[in-house]
């Protein structure tokens, strides 16, 4: 059952709750990320990328993508600074942008095997 079987407020925790609650614009901002990491693709990419720094050929081999479908959602990753890149002679190198994304990644797949 998902509901009180007696309507009793508890202002102590209301007003916690309330005192930490972060602003609409962060709030949209996270709404953002998490859409951006919710697409199959995108988070197969972020996961090639989590298991190693990579070109766009060996990205387009990996994921079984076009290079045009490839470099899309890779513009994407970028604005949503969830990937770089880096050229290295004539290659461009994909990375995730740092730790969080790597973390990110991690606790969502970790949460995910629980429920297997």
């Amino acid at each position: 059952m998902n509901e009180c079987l007696t309507y009793e407020i508890h202002p102590h925790a209301i007003e916690e709750v309330k005192s930490k609650q972060l602003n609409q614009e962060t709030y949209m901002a996270m709404t953002s990320l998490l859409k951006m990491i919710s697409d199959p693709s995108r988070l197969k990419i972020c996961h090639a990328l989590f298991l190693h720094d990579l070109c766009v050929c060996d990205l387009q081999e990996i994921c079984g993508m076009s290079q045009s479908a490839l470099s899309h959602q890779l513009n994407n990753l970028k604005l949503a600074r969830l990937v770089t890149s880096q050229r290295k002679g004539k290659n461009i190198i994909y990375s995730l942008a740092d730790d969080h994304v790597k973390t990110l990644f991690e606790v969502t797949y970790e949460h995910v095997m629980e429920q297997v």
